[in-house]
């Protein structure tokens, strides 16, 4: 289900912080474990954006998303100026909002130059309602509904094209003269999810235009006058270590730049997707951004020439490598079990509601407390949820300090898909979350409360006034 340490001398929560060997250096936040700012002050506390972690919990309570504004900046940054040095023509890094979308982070990506990928209506709106300038929104999803693509025309942003139900809704709602900017996904027979690395003629994905339909999806999208086509999108997976799957990617997307031109469309954008992974353990070795964006460049620029065309406006679309390792999850710890020869539960006020990863995907977390940084590592317990759910356990057989009722336990790299995967199973409110700047902590996402749970639900006249037990 997750992963245990790797064996070996382990020394305390202290080895997990950024490393810094040449301080001009500039970290790749998806290198490391703990956000950029992490320290350990003189009382033996973490601290984040220059903020003590327990003192974050006594204000806000627990379990708390803690986002480090300086780690989530510096991967906007790395991103934009990587692909500004290394890329000839014009290009533009787009947020894919569905690792955490909420108004604050698609407010600090778009101050930094970034547009936002988004992949529903409601995504669509809290984008717009953060200021994201329409013209950097592009709205993906395999099966959009009309309420979404009206909403996305009356925007302005533009519509990822997935399917034909999506291309003939399109015509069908345009108003006359209408010019509706799509671009078409296409599936490119490449996919690579961490260590697997597969191509094939015909990739089975419920996303995308078969590649062996483009002849009659290039023809009929040229036909149609309110369809402005811009540009092609591919994605090939997620948690993405090997370089070698966008090289493939490349050629193939070049190729279709190159026929999209004998239907008369004038495609100057292409989407190469994203998928750059990150470091979840020791053991994990991702690229750089720098260099993840300097191998893009490189075979796209190549394919480009190779194929005598103009450099298009070259888009990609980053995620988890952006905002993960800018966010760490504080719990605090309550109950044990020890099961001799077995092994020891240490509880927490949490679990698969706000973190269903490790349940759904088996993912693989590290932890150190808060309150004990330089404590060597003397236990190995499983870490579980609070859940009426014997599969809710976090993280199984993790290396921690002796702990105790009270302790403050962080969980690393947890800003991509935990708040936009939170659920209220067993009815319980969704936790705050605050950005950490400068030893500034800000509410970005208030905690719910009973009543919130309560605030959708509707009791029918007939059954407010009914006795158990007793049939009307």
């Amino acid at each position: 289900m997750v992963s245990t340490h790797p064996t070996g001398v382990q020394h305390s929560g202290s080895q997990y912080l950024p490393q810094r060997h040449d301080t001009k250096a500039n970290p790749s936040p998806n290198q490391e474990l703990l956000p950029l700012t992490a320290r350990v002050h003189h009382h033996d506390l973490l601290e984040i954006g220059g903020c003590d972690v327990t003192t974050l919990v006594e204000q806000f309570s627990s379990p708390l998303y803690i986002l480090d504004e300086e780690t989530l900046r510096s991967a906007c940054q790395q991103y934009r100026d990587a692909f500004k040095q290394y890329y000839k023509g014009e290009s533009q890094v787009l947020y894919a909002s569905k690792a955490w979308n909420c108004l604050a982070v698609c407010a600090i990506a778009a101050s930094e130059g970034l547009g936002i990928d988004v992949v529903s209506g409601g995504e669509l709106y809290t984008a717009l309602e953060a200021g994201v300038s329409p013209n950097k929104i592009y709205l993906h999803g395999n099966n959009k509904s009309r309420e979404e693509l009206i909403l996305a025309i009356a925007s302005g942003v533009t519509v990822v094209a997935d399917n034909w139900y999506e291309l003939r809704t399109l015509v069908e709602i345009a108003q006359p003269g209408q010019s509706i900017r799509i671009m078409l996904r296409l599936t490119p027979g490449i996919e690579c999810h961490t260590h697997e690395y597969i191509r094939t003629g015909h990739l089975d994905s419920k996303f995308g235009f078969d590649p062996n339909d483009l002849d009659e999806v290039f023809t009929f999208v040229s036909q149609q006058p309110v369809l402005n086509c811009v540009g092609v999108h591919a994605h090939i997976g997620s948690q993405i270590f090997e370089r070698q799957p966008h090289q493939d990617l490349a050629a193939v997307m070049v190729q279709w730049l190159r026929d999209a031109g004998k239907y008369g469309l004038n495609i100057t954008e292409l989407n190469v997707g994203g998928g750059l992974g990150i470091k979840y353990t020791e053991s994990d070795d991702p690229p750089s951004i720098e260099e993840w964006v300097k191998a893009i460049c490189e075979v796209i620029q190549a394919a480009c020439e190779a194929e005598n065309l103009p450099l298009p406006k070259l888009l990609s679309e980053p995620g988890r490598s952006l905002i993960a390792t800018a966010c760490v999850t504080a719990y605090t710890i309550g109950s044990s079990k020890v099961i001799p020869e077995i092994r020891t539960y240490v509880a927490i006020d949490g679990g698969m509601s706000d973190n269903p990863r490790p349940i759904t995907y088996q993912s693989v977390y590290r932890a150190v407390v808060a309150n004990k940084m330089s404590s060597p590592l003397t236990q190995t317990v499983t870490i579980a949820g609070k859940h009426c759910e014997s599969g809710d356990i976090l993280i199984k057989n993790a290396l921690l300090p002796k702990t105790e009722p009270g302790d403050i336990l962080v969980v690393m790299g947890t800003g991509a898909y935990n708040y936009s995967m939170a659920s209220n199973y067993n009815r319980l409110p969704r936790p705050a979350a605050v950005v950490v700047a400068n030893g500034e902590a800000n509410l970005i996402l208030q905690r719910e409360t009973y009543q919130d749970l309560i605030r959708q639900d509707r009791l029918p006249e007939r059954l407010k006034n009914q006795k158990l037990g007793v049939k009307g």
